[in-house]
C-alpha cells in the first residue's frame, strides 16, 4: 500500500484545485455580468416608458388645432359698390332690365 502523504497537496491537486477556482470565477463574473446587463436594461426600459408618459402627457394637454375658418364674407361695402355699378349700367341704359335683375341676383345669391 502507498503511502500517502499529508501536507501540501501534490502537483495534481494544486492543478484541481486552480481548475475549480477559474472556473467558479468565471461563473460568477458571467453572472455578475447578466446581472448588470439586465438591470441596465430595466433602467432603460423604466426611462422610456417615462418619456413616452411625458410625451402622452403633453399631447393630451396641448389645445387641438384650431379648425379651418369659413371663407370670410364680401364685405357689405364691396357689395353695395357692385350693386351701384349694376344699377348705373341699367339707368344709362347699357344693361337691359332682364340682364340687370340676373346679374343683381348672382351678386345677391
Amino acid at each position: 500500500m502507498p503511502l500517502r502523504r499529508m501536507g501540501r497537496p501534490g502537483l495534481i491537486g494544486m492543478a484541481a484545485r486552480t481548475a475549480v477556482v477559474a472556473g467558479t470565477a468565471t461563473a460568477v463574473s458571467g453572472n455578475v455580468q447578466r446581472r448588470q446587463a439586465q438591470k441596465s436594461q430595466d433602467q432603460y426600459d423604466q426611462q422610456q416608458a417615462a418619456a413616452q408618459e411625458q410625451a402622452a402627457a403633453q399631447q393630451a394637454a396641448a389645445p387641438p388645432p384650431p379648425e379651418p375658418a369659413a371663407a370670410p364674407a364680401p364685405p357689405a361695402d364691396d357689395l353695395m359698390t357692385k350693386l351701384q355699378d349694376l344699377a348705373s349700367l341699367h339707368t344709362q341704359g347699357i344693361l337691359t332690365d332682364e340682364e340687370f335683375s340676373s346679374a343683381k341676383a348672382k351678386l345677391l345669391a
